[in-house]
């Protein structure tokens, strides 16, 4: 009898931790909200569901409770919280009240993830002396991803993913406009050899032309449905390259022979998925592209640089609304090549998720092209101010609250989120 009895104890122990929920909350109570992210894709990649509550404290996120989910927390650094089946049961009719601007979203399916970023060389360096923020928040939130670049997307290989990010890249095939400050330098030298050998083991006779085949490969990869994010540079030599599609507006140092004089006239703005009407920059020594980076005259200074979060309908946008889940509505700035948008160069159809509203400065949109979706944030790394080339790399055990950092790993996860009918 006294077998039975503690077997029905154990049971019931059992039925009571199956019913439980683990609650990360992600306000100010979470240790690490950088590692949280990971905990989520680790649970939902092991096959389990996970919930993500929107704009409940701060973005929680929530799945079933058990003893190797609360270990996996314990060893990240994760703060969790256990509550009942009925306490959680609670909490999603509290969100699902019309008046409330909240919202559940499933996180069922992990996105396979993709890294386009260079190659490295025998020495296993990195041809161009600058990391990359995305890496290196999926490497400390432990999100496995996979690097491809030009020779993998030219192999029609992006469709073996469902998230893209471009590194810091230079799309127009210019390497950076680097030129005036370090084409004497042998990182510089090096990146340009290899560039050009790639572009003619891939069939390209300039590496303009090769970026510009990426580029379209690129666009039709979210146009069957992929989700791509890129930051700094890559965001707008991505569109400069689509709307300069058979023309030269690169100089003979890049290229070996001079820019197309009308360039400028014959750029097609419908080609590209964010910008409009911008101004090339022809001087090939000037380290800027266009006038849609809002660098010039930008009279701010550090300690009062921050960007606004807008706030969206959990209920009606869950895809804004999730991309900028944050503990915080306003955003330490940061700089990059390409800093801020000038809102004049953004198309009416695409979503501004930040910006420096004193300044006109867009730091952070979004939109949809066919089938699938991508944002573009400007600067180079939310916890450097200033990232120089050949600076270390920063160490995320310091930032692990970082408010600029969760933007990045918002657009890792929301694909993962089980799509809702459009409401009419």
């Amino acid at each position: 009898m006294k077998k039975l009895l503690t077997l029905a104890i154990f049971f019931f122990i059992a039925l009571q931790m199956q019913a439980a929920y683990m609650v990360l909350p992600m306000d100010e109570k979470q240790k690490n909200h950088l590692k949280a992210y990971g905990i989520t894709y680790w649970v939902i990649d092991n096959g389990a569901e996970a919930f993500w509550l929107l704009n409940y404290r701060g973005g929680s996120f929530a799945f079933r409770h058990n003893v190797i989910f609360e270990k996996e927390c314990k060893t990240r650094n994760v703060s969790f919280e256990v509550i009942p089946d009925a306490a959680f049961a609670k909490i999603q009719r509290e969100i699902s009240n019309p008046e409330v601007n909240q919202d559940v979203i499933k996180l069922e399916v992990a996105p396979k993830i993709a890294v386009y970023t260079p190659e490295f060389n025998a020495r296993g360096e990195r041809l161009q002396p600058w990391d990359d923020a995305v890496t290196l928040v999926l490497a400390y939130a432990e999100i496995p991803y996979e690097t491809v670049y030009d020779p993998e997307v030219l192999d029609n290989k992006l469709a073996e993913y469902d998230w893209l990010h471009l590194h810091h890249e230079d799309f127009t095939g210019q390497y950076g406009k680097f030129y005036r400050m370090y084409h004497s330098y042998p990182w510089y030298k090096e990146n340009v050899r290899q560039m050009e050998e790639m572009a003619k083991r891939l069939g390209h006779s300039k590496v303009s032309q090769m970026k510009l085949d990426v580029a379209k490969r690129v666009k039709e990869f979210v146009g069957g449905g992929g989700f791509m994010f890129a930051m700094c540079s890559a965001t707008d030599t991505y569109d400069i390259a689509l709307a300069a599609e058979g023309i030269d507006i690169c100089d003979y140092m890049y290229d070996g022979d001079g820019p197309d004089p009308n360039a400028q006239s014959k750029l097609d703005y419908s080609k590209t998925f964010a910008f409009k009407d911008f101004k090339l920059v022809k001087d090939p020594f000037e380290y800027e592209y266009s006038q849609i980076d809002n660098y010039k005259g930008r009279n701010v200074q550090a300690k009062q640089d921050y960007f606004n979060l807008f706030d969206f309908s959990a209920k009606w946008d869950p895809v804004p609304t999730m991309l900028t889940q944050n503990h915080t509505r306003t955003v330490k700035g940061f700089m990059g090549q390409t800093t801020a948008y000038r809102k004049k160069y953004i198309k009416s159809d695409v979503l501004i998720l930040g910006e420096n509203k004193p300044v006109n400065e867009v730091r952070y949109i979004h939109g949809t092209y066919g089938k699938g979706t991508w944002s573009f944030y400007g600067g180079h790394d939310p916890e450097d101010y200033r990232h120089y080339v050949e600076d270390p790399e920063t160490d995320l055990n310091l930032h692990p609250n970082s408010p600029g950092y969760r933007l990045i790993l918002n657009n890792v996860l929301f694909p993962a989120a089980k799509k809702k009918k459009k409401k009419t």
